[in-house]
């Protein structure tokens, strides 16, 4: 028998986070989003406000709907609030220390049958496993951003992760009206492992001073019918986490093609780590982007 996934908890009220409620509730969960600070949970209920008002702008979702999937969103601060979720969905920063501590508070909570999931996009889910209580209850549930919009999840097993964990998780995918793709568990998985390096050589391309900024962005746009160019996306990601995810590639396949460009690694040191800083590849602060390169 396949365990049902009815309630589900989510710690992060960052972007990915805020996301994942976002779609869990319109799909009629019960959802309970979890963070740090009451700040943080205001701000992540105010951002998925927001988006669904643009979705009702776009007429693609009803004031009614918006009202109802509301209704359904609990915030907290306390894990132990969690005990009672079938699911709880990790969507903290892509750190595998932060992540570890997160498991190893929130696991002495959960009932014993939850499954854990972890929206990493890029860290072993066998690892992150092997220092629960519960591996064989473990999956990676990688959302794609933003959670709204985007069609796909990455669902990737670990070593130890049971079918039914496996099957609660795909029919939970197909509630939220998305799709599931199955990755096996190596650095990056599917999408990221092609999509990084390729952000990644964007980048060099830039530092070697082979285009600008403009040149690169639009050539890729225009000449490969890309919706946006690799150093806008960079900046829509996030400088740190392509950095990170580079850093898991080329740390767990041993390969010089994953070296993260110095650049990259510059502009994170500079803190300039795209759109969520105002600055990165592209200076947002005047409302228009200007490139800084």
């Amino acid at each position: 028998m396949t365990f049902e996934i009815r309630k589900i908890g989510i710690i992060g009220a960052g972007q990915m986070g805020c996301g994942i409620a976002q779609v869990c509730a319109a799909a009629g969960l019960d959802v309970l989003l979890c963070d740090l600070t009451e700040e943080k949970l205001q701000a992540g209920l105010a951002t998925i406000n927001g988006n669904m008002a643009r979705l009702i702008a776009r007429q693609q979702f009803t004031d009614a709907q918006r009202k109802s999937a509301l209704e359904v969103i609990r915030a907290t601060t306390e894990y132990a609030d969690l005990a009672d979720c079938d699911l709880v969905i990790e969507a903290a920063t892509e750190n595998e220390d932060t992540k570890r501590k997160i498991f190893a508070k929130l696991c002495t909570y959960l009932k014993p049958e939850a499954v854990l999931g972890t929206n990493t996009s890029s860290i072993s889910i066998t690892r992150l496993a092997s220092t629960t209580d519960r591996p064989e209850r473990f999956i990676g549930i990688h959302f794609m951003n933003p959670v709204p919009r985007m069609q796909l999840v990455e669902l990737i097993r670990g070593i130890a992760t049971d079918d039914s964990t496996f099957e609660a998780a795909k029919v939970l995918i197909g509630k939220l009206g998305k799709t599931s793709t199955v990755s096996e568990d190596f650095p990056a998985f599917i999408v990221n492992r092609i999509l990084l390096p390729m952000i990644n050589e964007a980048i060099y391309t830039l530092y070697e001073g082979v285009g600008s900024v403009d040149a690169i962005d639009t050539a890729m746009r225009l000449g490969a019918n890309h919706p946006m160019g690799p150093l806008q996306l960079a900046d829509f990601i996030g400088l740190d986490t392509c950095l990170s995810v580079m850093q898991v590639l080329h740390e767990g396949l041993a390969d010089s093609k994953y070296r993260p460009c110095p650049l990259l690694v510059k502009y994170v040191e500079a803190g300039w780590l795209g759109r969520k800083t105002q600055r990165g590849f592209y200076d947002y602060r005047s409302g228009t982007p200007v490139p800084t390169r």
